[in-house]
């Protein structure tokens, strides 16, 4: 069955969420349609406000309405401690989950090569230069992602500030709480071995 042509454009438009494919796409639109209109107006409205008003901040890059983010405004943050990170929602996860109070720098990504995505992409050299003119960041934590690419980024940074006499450090990766041996990955097992510390 054919739909008009501007139901068409509002399926083909939600296909662009990450994934939504055009069967979820198309029971999204016919709901807001259907059901829900008021709702679907004010998503349109807030929307667009995002796009208007939302921007990375100057500091860390992670993206908000303000020039400096609430985290890097804030005084009673440690600014000894820097948590380089990959992308905004792993500063939300970190947030929720630990009691981590240092700052953060998003990468927005990480080293991919093949996908044209350098160091001047990701901001390093951004991130060099205030490491270089910054004597309070004693400590850099690497908190990108345990993926090829995620551990590429993070010897790289640390490469970066090692004349710098600033301490790398990379989150530790092995079992999760509740996992059983038997079902670890041989990868996940092997950080799990390397990164092993004092149990007293």
């Amino acid at each position: 069955m054919e739909f008009s042509p501007l139901i068409d454009r509002l399926i083909n438009d939600l296909c662009c969420l990450p994934g939504v494919g055009p069967k979820t796409a198309q029971r999204m639109a016919f709901f807001l349609l259907e059901r829900d209109r008021d709702g679907a107006k004010q998503l349109a409205n807030t929307l667009l406000d995002a796009v208007a008003n939302i921007k990375h901040c100057k500091s860390c890059r992670t993206l908000t309405e303000l020039d400096i983010c609430s985290i890097c405004s804030n005084s009673r943050r440690d600014k000894s401690q820097l948590c380089i990170v990959e992308t905004p929602t792993d500063i939300r996860a970190i947030e929720q989950s630990t009691e981590y109070k240092g700052t953060y720098f998003v990468l927005m990504g990480h080293l991919s090569p093949l996908d044209g995505i350098g160091p001047e992409q990701l901001g390093l050299s951004e991130l060099e230069s205030r490491l270089a003119h910054d004597n309070t960041v004693k400590e850099v934590i690497l908190a990108t992602n345990p993926t090829v690419e995620g551990e590429a980024t993070a010897h790289y940074i640390a490469e970066m500030i090692k004349p710098m006499n600033i301490t790398a450090t990379r989150l530790a990766h092995g079992i999760p709480m509740g996992g059983e041996l038997e079902y670890i990955d041989g990868g996940t097992l092997s950080h799990a071995f390397v990164g092993r510390k004092d149990y007293y």
